[in-house]
């Protein structure tokens, strides 16, 4: 598959990102590294509150990961991906408890700033 592919494929099936790079010097951060981190808190919000109001988990978690898994190789950037995710899922999780008009619209608007900030990415730095 290529890594087109592999970017179309984890972001229409859980409008996530799934960026691969070359292989390159483990500390050298991509050009696009703070834009993923925020992704990924958004992907992080965006799964606690569909599952608090659809009552079902669509997989969040599992494409959260596939993005781990493909873009963060070390240790220390998986950990600032997770931290990220659980940032944006705590965050909603502290102030909703039930799903209502409120939870709804910060979803979609969630939702609607993943979609775009991927799209960036994958715009500026896809191939």
């Amino acid at each position: 598959m290529t890594r087109a592919n592999r970017l179309r494929y984890v972001f229409a099936a859980a409008l996530c990102l799934a960026v691969t790079t070359p292989a390159t010097a483990q500390t050298v951060q991509p050009p696009y590294e703070a834009r993923l981190i925020r992704l990924s808190e958004i992907v992080g919000s965006v799964h606690y509150l569909r599952t608090l109001c659809l009552k079902t988990d669509e997989g969040w978690r599992t494409k959260m990961q596939a993005l781990i898994d493909l873009e963060a190789t070390d240790p220390e950037r998986r950990a600032r991906f997770v931290a990220a995710f659980n940032k944006g899922y705590r965050s909603f999780a502290s102030v909703h408890r039930k799903c209502n008009t409120v939870a709804i619209e910060a979803e979609e608007l969630y939702r609607k700033q993943g979609l775009e900030l991927a799209s960036e990415i994958i715009a500026r730095y896809g191939n």
